[in-house]
């Protein structure tokens, strides 16, 4: 029997000890303490080996983990994965991978997995440049989705901002032919940093042409926090990427 009290074995999600590069990187998360409930300790306990997917640092075979080859979505930094189990449900024929580091929002989703017995999803706990890096293979995926990534919104922490430079060059490498990236802001100055990166990117164009922006699509919902923002008059940005071919010498 488990102790009410103990806590749960977590999957991991510090650098590997020997990659010094990565450990000296500048990253875009801080691990907070947050409130982890009991039913959030018993999905790590119970759903984590049907639904999680522990971080190796090899390519994986996501053919052979689902038990099928279709299509894969990405979603990085999914908080309580709302919007992951909202594009599952309605989007059966393609495959759903979420990555998130804080564990509460894991757990929150892990149940969510549970009762709507989704049979697509699988779930990381662990810092995203490291699992697309070194587990995502080039070209696999179809779409990546970041939705409302930290803004680090004082001048002096814009450093460790997700969409940088190199970040961006990561995700346009893992994109397939065709594929997407779409991603969703509330903080003006933010979307204005990510047109400025996504732009200058090799392999990547603004579907909605240069620093263009496109009205919510159906397939990312508006959440309660977001409604509340608007209210307030706050704007969201939603910015669609397609990769492009390069040609060649690029």
């Amino acid at each position: 029997m488990i102790h009410p009290d103990a806590k749960p074995a977590l999957p991991a999600v510090t650098a590997p000890a020997h990659d010094a590069e990565q450990s000296r990187r500048i990253r875009s998360f801080v691990l907070r303490q947050g409130r982890f409930s009991p039913a959030q300790q018993r999905a790590f306990e119970q759903a984590w080996p049907r639904f999680g997917i522990d971080y190796t640092g090899n390519l994986r075979d996501y053919d052979a983990l689902f038990g099928r080859s279709v299509p894969k979505i990405l979603e990085i930094g999914f908080g309580n994965g709302e919007a992951l189990l909202y594009s599952s449900q309605r989007d059966p024929a393609r495959d759903h991978i979420g990555i998130e580091v804080h564990a509460p929002g894991v757990g929150r989703l892990l149940n969510a997995l549970v009762a709507a017995n989704a049979g697509n999803v699988r779930v990381y706990r662990h810092d995203a440049f490291e699992v697309m890096g070194n587990e995502i293979g080039d070209g696999l995926l179809d779409e990546i989705r970041i939705y409302f990534p930290d803004p680090w919104h004082k001048k002096r922490h814009h450093k460790r901002r997700l969409v940088n430079p190199g970040f961006a060059a990561l995700l346009a490498r893992k994109l397939a032919p065709g594929g997407r990236l779409h991603l969703a802001t509330d903080w003006q100055d933010y979307a204005e940093q990510m047109w400025d990166v996504l732009d200058a990117t090799p392999g990547l164009a603004n579907i909605a042409g240069l620093r263009g922006h496109v009205p919510r699509p159906d397939w990312r919902p508006q959440t309660h926090f977001e409604t509340r923002g608007q209210q307030l008059g706050h704007g969201v940005w939603d910015l669609l990427y397609g990769q492009v071919a390069l040609q060649s010498g690029d």
